[in-house]
């Protein structure tokens, strides 16, 4: 299974934590912006550290949320 970020623009504050856990993901310009790919571990990790709460990670295959 391959999972994906999304990052809601709407919701997205530009904090800059998810750059801070995943460098290698995410890219902060006026909001986060996924850049590469990495293991659901990092992917949820990033997506918790977010305090927007601004980042679902998605099962690429079926669409399905894994996180929130």
């Amino acid at each position: 299974m391959s999972y994906v970020p999304v990052v809601d623009p709407d919701e997205c504050m530009a904090h800059g934590d998810c750059v801070e856990v995943a460098p290698e993901v995410f890219r902060l310009d006026d909001v986060a912006v996924v850049i590469g790919a990495a293991p659901l571990e990092l992917l949820l990790a990033a997506a918790e550290a977010c305090p927007a709460a601004a980042i679902s990670i998605v099962d690429e295959e079926t669409g399905a949320v894994r996180y929130p």
